[in-house]
């Protein structure tokens, strides 16, 4: 499952780039089959990362540090989801892209939702990445450059949107000898 999870994760995330891009090529994004389908494969990817952040920690020697990684981890996933969640729900509900845009001026209306849901907390989802994989580079158990390559995956979109799907290949390439890493591991224990 691990190794699978390292490699599925980031291609959910390119599909949710893929589908995103073509979604917005009418000049709008959502409602629609492309605004589901993209939203419902980012959140594949985000269950994904739970035994990624855990097999990160297990990696890392389960020190301190990892698992303060890992809580953080978590609570980044939990808001993205959400906020994943509350995008669909919304596409679903609205009747075209403007009343979209109302659902949301709602939603983001009420106290401290912007910072939980959209702004702060899920800042934490790719602040546990960096700081899991720095902390295996330290360790010499992963190149020196897998750590930029996942600070790539979530700086390319900050810089346009539209680089979620050469984010997320960065995040494939990074991830690919973790997952052969974790296969090796399933291997031995079966093995054992």
């Amino acid at each position: 499952m691990k190794k699978f999870a390292f490699i599925a994760a980031p291609l959910f995330v390119l599909a949710y780039g893929i589908l995103r891009f073509l979604d917005g090529l009418d000049g709008e994004r959502g409602p629609g089959f492309a605004w589901t389908a993209g939203h419902l494969a980012f959140l594949a990817a985000l269950a994904l990362f739970v035994p990624i952040f855990l097999e990160l920690r297990r990696m890392a020697g389960k020190g301190a540090l990892a698992t303060t990684g890992v809580v953080l981890g978590f609570v980044g996933v939990t808001a993205v989801a959400i906020q994943f969640v509350i995008d669909i729900v919304v596409g679903f509900i609205s009747a075209d892209h403007a009343a979209m845009g109302e659902h949301f001026d709602r939603i983001q209306s009420i106290p401290g939702i912007e910072i939980a849901i959209y702004t702060g907390l899920p800042f934490l989802f790719y602040l546990a990445q960096v700081s899991l994989i720095v902390q295996l580079a330290a360790q010499r158990k992963v190149r020196a450059w897998t750590p930029v390559l996942v600070v790539l995956d979530f700086a390319l979109p900050t810089i346009e949107r539209d680089f979620i799907p050469l984010g997320a290949i960065c995040l494939l390439i990074s991830f690919y000898p973790l997952a052969r890493q974790a296969g090796r591991r399933s291997a031995h224990a079966l093995a054992a």
